[in-house]
Protein backbone atom coordinates (compact mmCIF):
# COMPACT_ATOMS: atom_id res chain seq x y z
CA UNK A 1 0.00 0.00 0.00
CA UNK A 2 1.16 3.73 -1.05
CA UNK A 3 0.60 6.91 0.97
CA UNK A 4 0.96 10.59 -0.13
CA UNK A 5 2.38 12.68 2.12
CA UNK A 6 3.19 16.29 1.15
CA UNK A 7 3.91 15.22 -2.21
CA UNK A 8 6.34 11.99 -1.99
CA UNK A 9 5.00 8.32 -2.24
CA UNK A 10 5.95 6.24 1.69
CA UNK A 11 4.87 2.22 1.09
CA UNK A 12 2.82 1.88 4.09
CA UNK A 13 3.31 -2.48 5.37
CA UNK A 14 0.22 -4.33 5.35
CA UNK A 15 0.66 -5.37 8.91
CA UNK A 16 -0.03 -1.39 9.68
CA UNK A 17 -2.83 -1.07 7.64
CA UNK A 18 -4.74 -4.09 9.30
CA UNK A 19 -3.51 -2.29 12.54
CA UNK A 20 -5.13 0.43 11.64
CA UNK A 21 -8.45 -1.30 10.61
CA UNK A 22 -8.59 -3.31 13.79
CA UNK A 23 -8.39 -0.25 15.98
CA UNK A 24 -11.16 1.40 14.44
CA UNK A 25 -12.91 -1.85 14.69
CA UNK A 26 -12.07 -1.37 18.67
CA UNK A 27 -12.80 2.21 18.52
CA UNK A 28 -16.37 3.15 19.48
CA UNK A 29 -18.45 5.30 16.34
CA UNK A 30 -19.82 8.13 17.86
CA UNK A 31 -18.87 10.86 19.21
CA UNK A 32 -20.06 10.72 22.47
CA UNK A 33 -18.38 6.98 22.98
CA UNK A 34 -14.65 8.11 21.21
CA UNK A 35 -14.96 11.55 23.88
CA UNK A 36 -15.54 9.15 26.72
CA UNK A 37 -13.19 7.15 25.62
CA UNK A 38 -10.48 10.30 25.24
CA UNK A 39 -11.69 11.44 29.07
CA UNK A 40 -11.28 8.20 30.50
CA UNK A 41 -8.40 6.59 29.28
CA UNK A 42 -5.89 9.07 31.00
CA UNK A 43 -8.24 8.50 34.10
CA UNK A 44 -7.83 4.93 34.09
CA UNK A 45 -4.10 4.76 33.44
CA UNK A 46 -3.27 7.77 36.17
CA UNK A 47 -4.75 5.74 38.84
CA UNK A 48 -3.58 2.28 37.47
CA UNK A 49 -0.19 4.06 37.92
CA UNK A 50 -0.96 5.41 40.84
CA UNK A 51 -2.21 2.09 42.53
CA UNK A 52 1.05 0.40 40.93
CA UNK A 53 2.88 2.95 43.19
CA UNK A 54 0.98 2.57 46.43
CA UNK A 55 0.92 -1.16 46.55
CA UNK A 56 4.14 -2.02 44.85
CA UNK A 57 5.82 0.89 46.75
CA UNK A 58 4.73 1.60 50.36
CA UNK A 59 2.44 -0.68 51.07
CA UNK A 60 5.00 -3.61 50.37
CA UNK A 61 7.76 -2.09 52.39
CA UNK A 62 5.22 -1.36 55.39
CA UNK A 63 4.11 -4.38 54.90
CA UNK A 64 7.30 -6.00 55.43
CA UNK A 65 8.24 -3.80 58.37
CA UNK A 66 5.33 -4.98 59.88
CA UNK A 67 5.67 -8.69 59.36
CA UNK A 68 9.26 -8.47 60.29
CA UNK A 69 8.06 -6.99 63.87
CA UNK A 70 5.28 -9.62 64.58
CA UNK A 71 8.13 -12.23 63.47
CA UNK A 72 11.16 -11.01 65.56
CA UNK A 73 8.30 -11.13 68.83
CA UNK A 74 7.30 -15.08 68.01
CA UNK A 75 11.67 -16.02 67.61
CA UNK A 76 11.80 -14.31 70.60
CA UNK A 77 9.07 -16.55 72.07
CA UNK A 78 10.40 -19.69 70.40
CA UNK A 79 13.90 -19.02 71.96
CA UNK A 80 12.31 -18.19 75.31
CA UNK A 81 10.22 -21.30 75.17
CA UNK A 82 13.17 -24.06 74.27
CA UNK A 83 15.56 -22.53 77.19
CA UNK A 84 12.47 -22.71 79.82
CA UNK A 85 12.70 -26.83 80.95
CA UNK A 86 9.73 -26.53 83.16
CA UNK A 87 6.06 -25.90 82.44
CA UNK A 88 5.40 -23.75 84.66
CA UNK A 89 8.13 -21.23 83.62
CA UNK A 90 7.03 -22.20 79.76
CA UNK A 91 3.53 -21.20 80.97
CA UNK A 92 4.78 -17.85 82.82
CA UNK A 93 6.00 -16.88 79.83
CA UNK A 94 3.10 -17.22 77.73
CA UNK A 95 1.13 -15.30 79.82
CA UNK A 96 3.73 -12.20 79.74
CA UNK A 97 3.69 -12.84 75.61
CA UNK A 98 -0.26 -12.22 75.93
CA UNK A 99 -0.16 -9.46 78.34
CA UNK A 100 3.20 -7.51 76.67
CA UNK A 101 3.26 -8.41 73.09
CA UNK A 102 -0.17 -9.02 72.15
CA UNK A 103 0.14 -13.00 71.21
CA UNK A 104 -1.85 -15.14 72.30
CA UNK A 105 0.37 -18.60 72.37
CA UNK A 106 -0.75 -21.83 73.24
CA UNK A 107 1.19 -24.94 73.76
CA UNK A 108 0.17 -28.52 72.28
CA UNK A 109 2.89 -30.73 73.93
CA UNK A 110 2.78 -33.63 71.72
CA UNK A 111 0.98 -32.15 68.41
CA UNK A 112 1.99 -33.13 65.42
CA UNK A 113 0.92 -30.29 62.68
CA UNK A 114 -1.08 -31.90 59.43
CA UNK A 115 -0.79 -28.82 56.93
CA UNK A 116 1.98 -26.48 56.38
CA UNK A 117 2.46 -22.80 54.38
CA UNK A 118 -0.09 -20.09 54.29
CA UNK A 119 -3.74 -19.54 53.19
CA UNK A 120 -3.66 -16.36 51.26
CA UNK A 121 -5.67 -13.35 51.15
CA UNK A 122 -5.57 -9.90 49.74
CA UNK A 123 -2.35 -8.38 49.79
CA UNK A 124 1.18 -8.43 50.18
CA UNK A 125 1.02 -9.53 53.67
CA UNK A 126 0.46 -13.10 54.03
CA UNK A 127 3.62 -13.30 51.37
CA UNK A 128 5.41 -11.35 53.44
CA UNK A 129 4.89 -12.58 56.63
CA UNK A 130 5.36 -16.10 55.24
CA UNK A 131 8.69 -15.24 53.98
CA UNK A 132 9.67 -13.66 57.19
CA UNK A 133 8.83 -16.52 59.19
CA UNK A 134 10.70 -19.01 56.68
CA UNK A 135 13.99 -16.81 56.76
CA UNK A 136 13.46 -16.52 60.68
CA UNK A 137 12.65 -19.97 61.97
CA UNK A 138 14.13 -23.55 61.25
CA UNK A 139 10.36 -25.13 62.26
CA UNK A 140 7.61 -25.63 59.84
CA UNK A 141 4.86 -23.97 60.02
CA UNK A 142 1.13 -23.06 59.04
CA UNK A 143 -0.51 -19.56 58.78
CA UNK A 144 -4.61 -19.10 58.46
CA UNK A 145 -5.36 -16.01 57.65
CA UNK A 146 -9.12 -17.54 57.07
CA UNK A 147 -10.11 -18.60 60.74
CA UNK A 148 -10.84 -15.69 62.28
CA UNK A 149 -11.31 -12.36 60.78
CA UNK A 150 -9.50 -10.37 63.48
CA UNK A 151 -6.66 -12.38 64.37
CA UNK A 152 -3.79 -14.45 62.09
CA UNK A 153 -3.58 -17.62 63.91
CA UNK A 154 0.43 -18.95 63.41
CA UNK A 155 1.43 -22.50 64.25
CA UNK A 156 4.80 -23.73 64.41
CA UNK A 157 5.94 -27.32 64.56
CA UNK A 158 8.62 -27.39 67.55
CA UNK A 159 10.51 -30.88 68.13
CA UNK A 160 8.16 -31.88 71.47
CA UNK A 161 5.01 -30.13 70.22
CA UNK A 162 3.11 -27.34 68.52
CA UNK A 163 3.39 -23.73 69.37
CA UNK A 164 -0.17 -22.03 68.23
CA UNK A 165 0.27 -17.72 68.13
CA UNK A 166 -2.69 -15.87 67.34
CA UNK A 167 -1.50 -12.53 66.11
CA UNK A 168 -3.97 -9.57 65.61
CA UNK A 169 -4.96 -9.10 62.62
CA UNK A 170 -4.11 -5.26 62.82
CA UNK A 171 -0.98 -5.25 63.44
CA UNK A 172 -0.37 -7.58 60.09
CA UNK A 173 -3.25 -6.08 57.88
CA UNK A 174 -2.54 -2.99 55.75
CA UNK A 175 -6.39 -1.52 55.74
CA UNK A 176 -5.92 1.34 53.36
CA UNK A 177 -5.63 -0.77 50.51
CA UNK A 178 -9.28 -1.26 50.86
CA UNK A 179 -10.05 2.15 50.90
CA UNK A 180 -8.05 3.20 48.34
CA UNK A 181 -9.50 0.25 46.11
CA UNK A 182 -12.45 2.06 46.99
CA UNK A 183 -11.56 5.58 45.88
CA UNK A 184 -9.81 4.51 43.06
CA UNK A 185 -13.37 3.07 41.27
CA UNK A 186 -15.42 4.95 43.47
CA UNK A 187 -13.70 7.98 41.79
CA UNK A 188 -13.87 6.89 38.26
CA UNK A 189 -17.23 5.94 37.89
CA UNK A 190 -18.09 9.27 40.05
CA UNK A 191 -15.96 10.84 36.90
CA UNK A 192 -17.71 8.60 33.96
CA UNK A 193 -21.00 10.27 35.04
CA UNK A 194 -20.17 13.55 35.73
CA UNK A 195 -18.04 13.16 31.95
CA UNK A 196 -21.15 11.68 30.35
CA UNK A 197 -23.63 14.23 31.20
CA UNK A 198 -21.52 17.29 30.49
CA UNK A 199 -20.39 15.35 26.89
CA UNK A 200 -24.10 14.35 26.34
CA UNK A 201 -25.41 17.86 26.23
CA UNK A 202 -22.16 19.04 24.24
CA UNK A 203 -23.66 16.12 21.42
CA UNK A 204 -27.04 17.23 21.61
CA UNK A 205 -25.77 20.43 20.63
CA UNK A 206 -23.43 18.77 17.55
CA UNK A 207 -26.22 16.45 16.93
CA UNK A 208 -29.28 19.63 16.56
CA UNK A 209 -27.04 21.20 14.07
CA UNK A 210 -26.31 18.20 11.80
CA UNK A 211 -29.99 17.73 11.24
CA UNK A 212 -30.53 21.52 10.90
CA UNK A 213 -28.01 21.01 7.85
CA UNK A 214 -29.38 18.01 7.01
CA UNK A 215 -33.06 19.73 6.73
CA UNK A 216 -31.74 22.54 4.77
CA UNK A 217 -30.03 20.37 2.54
CA UNK A 218 -33.50 18.76 1.74
CA UNK A 219 -34.23 22.23 0.83
CA UNK A 220 -36.90 21.71 4.55
CA UNK A 221 -36.76 25.28 5.88
CA UNK A 222 -36.70 25.07 9.65
CA UNK A 223 -35.60 28.51 10.41
CA UNK A 224 -32.25 29.30 12.37
CA UNK A 225 -31.19 27.10 15.35
CA UNK A 226 -30.67 28.37 19.04
CA UNK A 227 -26.66 28.22 19.72
CA UNK A 228 -26.17 25.72 22.47
CA UNK A 229 -23.43 23.91 24.06
CA UNK A 230 -19.92 24.80 23.69
CA UNK A 231 -17.92 28.66 22.43
CA UNK A 232 -17.06 26.48 19.07
CA UNK A 233 -20.66 24.45 19.16
CA UNK A 234 -22.14 27.83 19.46
CA UNK A 235 -19.89 29.90 16.75
CA UNK A 236 -20.69 27.01 14.29
CA UNK A 237 -24.65 27.79 14.76
CA UNK A 238 -24.41 31.30 14.60
CA UNK A 239 -22.18 30.35 11.35
CA UNK A 240 -24.53 28.19 9.88
CA UNK A 241 -27.80 30.49 10.73
CA UNK A 242 -25.39 33.29 8.81
CA UNK A 243 -25.13 30.99 6.08
CA UNK A 244 -28.83 30.07 5.85
CA UNK A 245 -29.97 33.39 5.71
CA UNK A 246 -27.16 34.23 3.04
CA UNK A 247 -28.48 31.86 0.55
CA UNK A 248 -32.09 32.11 1.15
CA UNK A 249 -30.99 35.82 -0.21
CA UNK A 250 -29.76 34.58 -2.98
CA UNK A 251 -32.33 32.58 -4.12
CA UNK A 252 -34.49 35.55 -3.57
CA UNK A 253 -32.43 37.77 -5.56
CA UNK A 254 -32.29 34.66 -8.12
CA UNK A 255 -35.56 34.40 -8.26
CA UNK A 256 -36.50 37.86 -8.68
CA UNK A 257 -33.70 38.01 -11.40
CA UNK A 258 -35.51 35.17 -13.19
CA UNK A 259 -38.89 36.26 -13.07
CA UNK A 260 -37.67 39.85 -14.94
CA UNK A 261 -36.38 37.67 -17.21
CA UNK A 262 -39.23 35.45 -17.90
CA UNK A 263 -41.42 38.70 -18.36
CA UNK A 264 -39.08 39.97 -20.53
CA UNK A 265 -38.82 36.84 -22.53
CA UNK A 266 -42.41 35.91 -22.87
CA UNK A 267 -44.28 39.72 -24.00
CA UNK A 268 -42.24 39.97 -27.16
CA UNK A 269 -43.30 36.58 -27.73
CA UNK A 270 -47.02 37.07 -26.86
CA UNK A 271 -47.19 40.26 -29.57
CA UNK A 272 -45.66 37.98 -32.16
CA UNK A 273 -48.29 35.70 -31.20
CA UNK A 274 -51.00 37.79 -31.26
CA UNK A 275 -49.79 39.46 -34.76
CA UNK A 276 -50.11 36.33 -36.22
CA UNK A 277 -53.62 36.02 -35.19
CA UNK A 278 -54.41 39.00 -35.87
CA UNK A 279 -53.38 38.49 -39.63
CA UNK A 280 -56.04 38.75 -42.29
CA UNK A 281 -57.67 35.26 -43.65
CA UNK A 282 -58.73 36.61 -46.85
CA UNK A 283 -58.45 39.25 -49.10
CA UNK A 284 -55.55 39.98 -51.46
CA UNK A 285 -52.57 37.82 -49.11
CA UNK A 286 -54.18 34.94 -50.29
CA UNK A 287 -55.24 33.25 -47.25
CA UNK A 288 -54.76 29.56 -48.07
CA UNK A 289 -51.63 30.60 -49.03
CA UNK A 290 -50.18 31.68 -45.65
CA UNK A 291 -52.32 30.04 -43.75
CA UNK A 292 -50.03 26.98 -43.03
CA UNK A 293 -46.71 29.85 -42.81
CA UNK A 294 -48.85 30.96 -39.80
CA UNK A 295 -49.93 27.86 -38.45
CA UNK A 296 -45.76 26.74 -38.29
CA UNK A 297 -45.17 29.97 -36.52
CA UNK A 298 -47.74 29.72 -34.21
CA UNK A 299 -46.15 26.36 -33.63
CA UNK A 300 -42.83 27.85 -33.20
CA UNK A 301 -43.53 29.77 -31.02
CA UNK A 302 -45.31 27.34 -29.02
CA UNK A 303 -42.02 25.33 -28.82
CA UNK A 304 -39.81 28.55 -27.70
CA UNK A 305 -41.88 29.17 -24.80
CA UNK A 306 -42.03 25.53 -23.87
CA UNK A 307 -38.09 25.53 -24.40
CA UNK A 308 -38.07 28.89 -22.02
CA UNK A 309 -40.45 27.31 -19.61
CA UNK A 310 -37.94 24.74 -19.43
CA UNK A 311 -35.01 26.80 -18.95
CA UNK A 312 -36.39 28.50 -15.90
CA UNK A 313 -37.70 25.20 -14.64
CA UNK A 314 -34.32 23.93 -14.40
CA UNK A 315 -32.26 27.52 -13.73
CA UNK A 316 -34.73 27.57 -10.62
CA UNK A 317 -34.64 24.21 -9.25
CA UNK A 318 -38.02 24.54 -7.79
CA UNK A 319 -36.37 25.37 -4.37
CA UNK A 320 -38.79 27.90 -3.14
CA UNK A 321 -41.72 25.41 -2.96
CA UNK A 322 -42.81 24.35 0.93
CA UNK A 323 -42.69 20.54 1.66
CA UNK A 324 -45.85 18.97 2.77
CA UNK A 325 -47.09 15.58 3.51
CA UNK A 326 -48.65 13.95 -0.04
CA UNK A 327 -51.01 11.32 -0.17
CA UNK A 328 -49.09 9.32 -2.97
CA UNK A 329 -51.64 6.99 -4.48
CA UNK A 330 -54.28 10.12 -4.85
CA UNK A 331 -50.77 12.15 -5.75
CA UNK A 332 -49.62 9.58 -9.08
CA UNK A 333 -53.49 9.38 -10.28
CA UNK A 334 -54.00 13.25 -10.55
CA UNK A 335 -50.76 13.28 -12.38
CA UNK A 336 -51.54 10.20 -14.48
CA UNK A 337 -54.32 11.71 -15.10
CA UNK A 338 -53.28 15.13 -16.58
CA UNK A 339 -50.86 12.84 -18.59
CA UNK A 340 -53.29 11.15 -20.12
CA UNK A 341 -55.55 13.66 -21.62
CA UNK A 342 -52.48 14.83 -23.10
CA UNK A 343 -51.80 12.03 -25.01
CA UNK A 344 -49.62 9.26 -22.61
CA UNK A 345 -50.43 5.79 -22.40
CA UNK A 346 -50.65 4.70 -19.20
CA UNK A 347 -51.43 1.31 -18.45
CA UNK A 348 -51.01 0.63 -14.81
CA UNK A 349 -50.73 1.98 -11.82
CA UNK A 350 -49.84 0.18 -8.41
CA UNK A 351 -49.37 2.21 -5.34
CA UNK A 352 -50.08 1.05 -1.62
CA UNK A 353 -52.57 2.92 -0.27
CA UNK A 354 -52.25 5.14 2.81
CA UNK A 355 -49.08 5.81 1.75
CA UNK A 356 -47.55 9.68 2.79
CA UNK A 357 -44.06 11.03 1.41
CA UNK A 358 -42.79 14.24 2.25
CA UNK A 359 -42.19 16.31 -1.02
CA UNK A 360 -42.70 19.74 -3.08
CA UNK A 361 -46.10 18.53 -5.20
CA UNK A 362 -45.36 20.75 -8.10
CA UNK A 363 -41.90 19.95 -8.23
CA UNK A 364 -42.44 16.11 -8.10
CA UNK A 365 -45.34 16.79 -10.41
CA UNK A 366 -42.81 17.97 -13.00
CA UNK A 367 -40.77 15.06 -12.46
CA UNK A 368 -43.34 12.74 -13.12
CA UNK A 369 -44.41 15.00 -16.22
CA UNK A 370 -41.39 14.95 -17.73
CA UNK A 371 -40.99 11.10 -17.80
CA UNK A 372 -44.25 10.64 -19.02
CA UNK A 373 -43.80 13.11 -21.76
CA UNK A 374 -40.66 11.54 -22.93
CA UNK A 375 -42.63 8.47 -23.43
CA UNK A 376 -45.09 9.97 -25.22
CA UNK A 377 -42.66 11.23 -27.73
CA UNK A 378 -41.50 7.98 -27.74
CA UNK A 379 -45.08 6.20 -28.10
CA UNK A 380 -44.52 3.98 -25.85
CA UNK A 381 -47.03 2.78 -22.91
CA UNK A 382 -46.04 3.00 -19.20
CA UNK A 383 -46.77 1.46 -16.32
CA UNK A 384 -45.84 2.86 -12.73
CA UNK A 385 -45.83 1.54 -9.20
CA UNK A 386 -44.66 2.26 -6.25
CA UNK A 387 -43.27 0.48 -3.01
CA UNK A 388 -41.48 1.22 0.74
CA UNK A 389 -37.79 0.13 0.65
CA UNK A 390 -36.24 0.58 4.20
CA UNK A 391 -37.17 4.25 4.83
CA UNK A 392 -37.90 5.08 1.20
CA UNK A 393 -40.14 5.29 -1.41
CA UNK A 394 -39.16 3.99 -4.37
CA UNK A 395 -41.65 4.83 -7.61
CA UNK A 396 -40.82 2.87 -11.23
CA UNK A 397 -41.84 4.43 -13.88
CA UNK A 398 -41.55 1.65 -17.10
CA UNK A 399 -42.39 1.66 -20.71
CA UNK A 400 -42.26 -0.74 -23.68
CA UNK A 401 -40.12 2.04 -25.64
CA UNK A 402 -37.04 1.90 -27.67
CA UNK A 403 -34.81 2.25 -24.06
CA UNK A 404 -31.69 4.02 -23.55
CA UNK A 405 -28.42 1.77 -24.43
CA UNK A 406 -26.59 1.67 -20.87
CA UNK A 407 -23.56 3.56 -22.25
CA UNK A 408 -25.54 6.56 -22.74
CA UNK A 409 -27.79 6.62 -19.76
CA UNK A 410 -25.43 8.54 -17.62
CA UNK A 411 -24.77 11.15 -20.48
CA UNK A 412 -28.80 12.02 -21.10
CA UNK A 413 -29.06 12.78 -17.11
CA UNK A 414 -27.04 16.10 -18.48
CA UNK A 415 -28.46 18.79 -19.50
CA UNK A 416 -29.15 19.42 -23.58
CA UNK A 417 -27.85 16.36 -24.19
CA UNK A 418 -31.02 14.12 -24.16
CA UNK A 419 -33.00 16.55 -26.24
CA UNK A 420 -30.33 16.32 -29.57
CA UNK A 421 -32.71 14.03 -31.13
CA UNK A 422 -36.03 15.91 -29.54
CA UNK A 423 -37.12 17.82 -27.09
CA UNK A 424 -35.20 20.38 -24.69
CA UNK A 425 -32.99 17.98 -23.30
CA UNK A 426 -33.80 19.22 -19.86
CA UNK A 427 -36.54 16.34 -18.89
CA UNK A 428 -34.29 14.08 -17.08
CA UNK A 429 -32.10 16.84 -15.87
CA UNK A 430 -34.85 18.31 -14.13
CA UNK A 431 -36.30 15.14 -12.82
CA UNK A 432 -32.95 14.11 -11.34
CA UNK A 433 -32.11 17.23 -9.90
CA UNK A 434 -35.35 17.47 -7.92
CA UNK A 435 -35.24 13.79 -6.95
CA UNK A 436 -32.08 14.82 -5.71
CA UNK A 437 -33.10 18.27 -4.01
CA UNK A 438 -35.28 16.13 -1.90
CA UNK A 439 -32.48 14.12 -0.60
CA UNK A 440 -34.03 11.02 -2.91
CA UNK A 441 -32.54 9.50 -6.70
CA UNK A 442 -33.06 8.89 -9.89
CA UNK A 443 -31.55 5.88 -12.02
CA UNK A 444 -32.18 4.83 -15.44
CA UNK A 445 -32.48 1.12 -15.87
CA UNK A 446 -33.55 -1.70 -18.10
CA UNK A 447 -37.25 -2.61 -18.07
CA UNK A 448 -38.65 -5.71 -17.75
CA UNK A 449 -40.75 -4.73 -20.87
CA UNK A 450 -38.59 -4.08 -22.94
CA UNK A 451 -37.88 -0.24 -22.90
CA UNK A 452 -36.68 1.91 -19.98
CA UNK A 453 -37.46 1.77 -16.20
CA UNK A 454 -36.52 4.95 -14.32
CA UNK A 455 -36.27 4.48 -10.88
CA UNK A 456 -37.49 7.65 -8.59
CA UNK A 457 -36.21 7.11 -4.78
CA UNK A 458 -37.69 9.66 -1.86
CA UNK A 459 -37.13 9.18 1.49
CA UNK A 460 -39.95 9.53 4.14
Amino acid sequence: MRKRVFGRLFFVPNQTRNMEKSIRRVLPRSFLGRSLLIVLFPLLITQGIALELFYGNFLQVVSRRLSDSVTSEIVLSLNALERLKQPEDKQWFVEQARQNLQLVETWHGGARLRRFGSTHVLGPMDEDLARALQTSISYPFFVNWRQNPRTVKISIQLPDGVLDVDAPRKRLDMGQLWLFVAWTLGSTVLLSVIASLFMRQQVKAIRLLARAAEQFGLGRDTGPIRPVGAQEVRKAAVAFNRMQERIFRFVSQRMGVLAGVSHDLRTPLTRLRLSLAMLPQSGALQAEDIRQDVEDMVGDVVEMEHMIESYLAFARGEGAETVTQVELPTFLEDVVAAARRAGVRVEAIDVPPDLKVPMRPDAMRRTFANLLDNARRHDACVRLKAYLAGRNVCVLVDDDGPGIQPERRALVLRAFESGRSSGTGLGLTIARDIARAHGGELTLEDSPFGGLRVRVILPL
